[in-house]
């Protein structure tokens, strides 16, 4: 996406990368693109990663399997690989933590290929990672499932692997509520700026 010229007191030494993740139908698109506007309006440039598993050929939801989610988690890395260098900030829409919850539901709970190590060390890549929280209603979009019990399924996985693949200073939890034009998308691009050694301006405070 174009940016506005960069604010001479924003600092920005290398390219960020934010993933937005969590189990399905609980707005993480929504806060995504008023993030990605957020940055935007900072001056900085922004390069959004969509949610690879909608392409997935070998089907999705309660009856994936685990060739089908390998597939989600590959593709996953490889938009990331594609699309890390083209802007000063990559916000994905789902990360490979989140991938690899629903990867092993589909296994039943085994790691089938192995994949673990690939995911621990690719979840380091991320410098910080917004987990949205169920706390609204499931609503059918004629593509996501709408079964409460598999999405609460996918986030106690979640609940269970991710404090082992990313350390809480690059996490951030919000309910999934909390995504409304009042939320303060600000204050996370401060977050992420800090955690590249950075600053960033808030375009009410350019001069």
């Amino acid at each position: 996406m174009p940016s506005k010229p960069r604010p001479a007191k924003t600092v920005w030494p290398r390219p960020a990368k934010i993933a937005f993740i969590g189990s399905h139908g609980i707005r993480k698109t929504s806060a995504l693109l008023a993030f990605a506007a957020e940055v935007q309006r900072a001056g900085l440039s922004v390069e959004l990663g969509r949610e690879v598993v909608r392409d997935n050929p070998l089907g999705i939801n309660e009856g994936a399997t685990g060739e089908a989610q390998l597939w989600v988690l590959v593709s996953q890395i490889r938009q990331e690989l594609v699309l890390a260098r083209k802007a000063d900030v990559l916000a994905t829409d789902r990360g490979v933590m989140d991938n690899f919850a629903y990867y092993l539901r589909s296994c039943g709970g085994v790691d089938e290929f192995e994949v673990e190590p690939l995911v621990r060390r690719w979840s380091q890549t991320y410098d910080l990672v917004v987990r949205l929280l169920p706390d609204v209603a499931l609503q059918a979009d004629g593509i996501r499932s709408t079964n409460d019990a598999f999405r609460d399924e996918v986030e106690s996985i979640l609940d269970r692997v991710l404090p082992d693949l990313v350390p809480a200073g690059r996490l951030v939890t919000l309910r999934a509520s909390e995504v409304t034009s009042r939320f303060d998308w600000f204050a996370v691009l401060a977050r992420l700026a800090k955690t590249i050694g950075g600053r960033v301006t808030a375009p009410d405070l350019w001069r």
